[in-house]
């Protein structure tokens, strides 16, 4: 702990946070945990031996508790009132959502008389949009949300539980509005970022091209068509498209740059503060986010550290990043876009300089930074990948030639989008600029596209438990000090890792194979079922069903959590009796 007391604090205290999601504490139970760990670190004060010695265990213990205690308080359920299937209720929107193949989607806050719940809003395409401006008044369609039926179900309402949302709602196309007189500041900031959203929606630049700048700078995909999406998921670039620390640094950069240009060298200190100023400005524009946050606060930490001429250390600023995040709300723990940024940040830290070791020696700037390049993304990809996998369940080998490639141009792609940006929220308009900006963009996702088409690299379907995971990250834990040092001691740690992990693995697999079952799969208003029968599966289907979204949410999540690909699909016509059915099943587990 002498060497980072902040990181293994911060540590204990997301420990603590998993403990309580877990074991869901008592408040009693809480409170005599805290006061005992308090009055556990006041004995440091003991001038004893002992007492010293253990002072780190202390602190740990502290922050530990303090974990239990924050999700506690940020897990508390609120009385929720007693709503009939179709309500007249009044709202506001807090948050606008990506959009499906009808409808646009919100987070609001609702009223029904006195009672107040928040939900989210499902509203037609065909409508114009809502806004932070108004009052909404309207019939909806409203239910609270319910568990999945299966085990291997995402558990959306878990998920939207953590944002304190318990029902989702439909808004037919009839509703009253009224003007605002009580908009927050914060809120008027999120206005005035949908009005630029909105101008850039205006602009003669293509479509795709529009979409792209709305997400790569404005952190609004909420209109993306689900190609490119898939296009950047699948190439392991997503990072780019998501408001990242590579944005954040680039644009902070940008910023220092300009401020450079404008003052003199003497005013060092006033152009860092300034420019720290309008990132945070600037975050505060897009609705901050995990990783914007984290950005944020670690290039803060980072040139406060610079300012007091002390010595940066990255471990430290991510753990006070970690902190500020957590102690606002502790559910944005359970975000995957939180563990991502976090695992990757601390995969570069631990891979970056034992794998730049093994790389040539650079001979000019140029190729130092694309060999920083390489390291960086191999580092962020042995942080990230047990995570991607487990989430996701998928993976691309092509992924870090992408990375490789589209990082360096990416900064060009930035730094121009926040320049469109900000010259269309000026209401300026160049049809050269948008010309360029247009063929830029159409250029960098025919290569997006090339590297997510690449199928024969693309593994799906891979089930991963959080053991498996775990595991992983021990086996790359002693991976970095194999690296370093390439001795019998640490090669053996890799590889007894490495055969735990696969002797688990093929547990798992062979505990699998055995089980047979028969379920029954509700997808709205559709029912299939499956038969396992050891390593094969047979789903029944109506014929009428869509048979696309049933294979993307039960089918491939229900092989993936039994560990098989083996399958077939029966149709059966929706008017079929019982006796038909059962004649037909035995037909095909005969065959």
């Amino acid at each position: 702990m002498h060497k980072e007391p902040l990181f293994i604090l911060f540590v204990c205290f997301v420990l603590g946070i998993f403990f309580q999601d877990y074991f869901l504490l008592s408040d009693v139970s809480i409170y005599i945990l805290l006061i005992s760990s308090a009055l556990s670190v006041s004995l440091v004060a003991v001038k004893n031996f002992y007492f010293y010695k253990i002072r780190p265990v202390l602190f740990g213990f502290l922050a530990f508790t303090i974990g239990i205690f924050m999700h506690f308080h940020h897990s508390q359920k609120p009385e929720l009132p007693v709503l009939k299937s179709k309500e007249t209720i009044t709202f506001k929107i807090i948050k606008k959502l990506n959009s499906n193949e009808k409808n646009r989607r919100y987070e609001i806050d609702a009223w029904k008389d006195e009672a107040h719940f928040k939900s989210v809003l499902s509203f037609p395409k065909t409508e114009k949009d809502l806004d932070f401006k108004h009052y909404y008044k309207g019939e909806v369609y409203i239910n609270q949300i319910e568990k999945p039926y299966n085990d291997f179900q995402f558990d959306y309402g878990k998920y939207l539980s953590r944002k304190g949302i318990y029902f989702q709602s439909y808004l037919p196309n009839s509703f009253k509005f009224a003007q605002r007189e009580d908009l927050l500041f914060a809120e008027k900031i999120k206005q005035r970022r949908l009005e630029t959203l909105a101008k850039i929606d205006q602009t003669a630049i293509k479509k795709r091209s529009r979409e792209f700048a709305k997400g790569i700078i404005l952190a609004d995909r909420t209109e993306m068509d689900q190609e490119t999406v898939r296009d950047f998921r699948d190439s392991g670039t997503m990072h780019i498209l998501a408001i990242s620390g590579t944005h954040m640094a680039i644009i902070f950069g940008v910023i220092l740059l300009i401020l450079n240009f404008i003052f003199p060298p003497k005013y060092r200190r006033p152009k860092i503060l300034l420019a720290l100023i309008l990132i945070w400005s600037f975050a505060i524009f897009i609705d901050f986010g995990n990783s914007v946050v984290r950005s944020c606060v670690m290039i803060s930490v980072y040139y406060t550290f610079i300012l007091l001429q002390r010595k940066t250390d990255l471990l430290h600023s991510m753990a006070l990043a970690g902190f500020v995040i957590l102690l606002l709300n502790s559910n944005q723990l359970f975000e995957v876009g939180f563990q991502l940024s976090f695992a990757a940040v601390f995969g570069i830290y631990w891979f970056n300089q034992p794998i730049l070791k093994y790389l040539p020696k650079a001979r000019n700037k140029f190729q130092n930074f694309m060999l920083n390049i390489l390291s960086i993304s191999l580092s962020a990809q042995l942080g990230t990948v047990p995570l991607v996998i487990y989430y996701f369940h998928q993976y691309s080998a092509v992924s870090i030639v992408a990375n490789l490639v589209i990082i360096p141009f990416a900064e060009i792609v930035i730094v121009f989008s926040l320049l469109m940006v900000i010259l269309i929220s000026l209401s300026i308009d160049f049809s050269w600029l948008n010309s360029m900006y247009d063929e830029l963009i159409t250029f960098t996702l025919k290569g997006i596209h090339f590297f997510g088409d690449a199928d024969s690299l693309m593994h799906r379907m891979i089930p991963l438990t959080l053991l498996e995971v775990l595991l992983l990250y021990l086996l790359f834990y002693f991976l970095r000090f194999s690296i370093q040092k390439l001795t019998i001691k640490n090669v053996s740690m890799v590889i007894y890792f490495a055969l735990v992990f696969v002797s688990l693995r093929a547990m798992l697999n062979y505990k699998a194979e055995k089980s047979d079952e028969v379920l029954v799969h509700q997808f709205f208003k559709e029912k299939v079922i499956s038969v396992k029968e050891r390593n094969s599966v047979v789903f029944y289907s109506s014929e009428n069903a869509d048979q696309e979204k049933i294979k993307q949410y039960i089918i491939e999540p229900y092989l993936t959590s039994r560990r098989t690909k083996n399958y077939s699909v029966v149709f059966i016509p929706r008017n079929i009796s019982s006796a038909e059915f059962q004649k037909q099943k035995h037909e095909v587990a005969r065959q």
